[in-house]
């Protein structure tokens, strides 16, 4: 009869030291669930800041290549002649404020 309650013993302390294991991994398992789940935010954050940064940089990329195509006209010319030059066609009649 002794040795079958050593063996009880012995049985419940291995199912104790189961137990507080399987407790201890559910633990550090939940901690890192809960810092990816943090870290999953920050990122979705950053996506759609760097998103928006895209879409600003494309509408400032499209202006460029506007200007540019703006420069290689005869109306960009004739703007830079009358306001930078002063220059005029000989039948254009220019009014200038006091």
């Amino acid at each position: 009869m002794g040795h079958r309650y050593g063996s009880r013993r012995a049985n419940q302390t291995g199912k104790l030291c189961i137990t507080v294991i399987v407790l201890a991994m559910i633990g550090v398992m939940s901690v890192q669930i809960v810092t990816l789940y943090k870290k999953d935010r920050q990122f979705i954050a950053q996506e759609a800041l760097l998103e928006k940064q895209k879409e600003e940089e494309l509408a400032r990329k499209q202006e460029i290549e506007d200007y540019e195509a703006y420069t290689k006209t005869q109306e960009y010319i004739e703007d830079i002649a009358k306001s930078k030059l002063g220059l005029v066609y000989q039948d254009e009649i220019i009014f200038k404020e006091k």
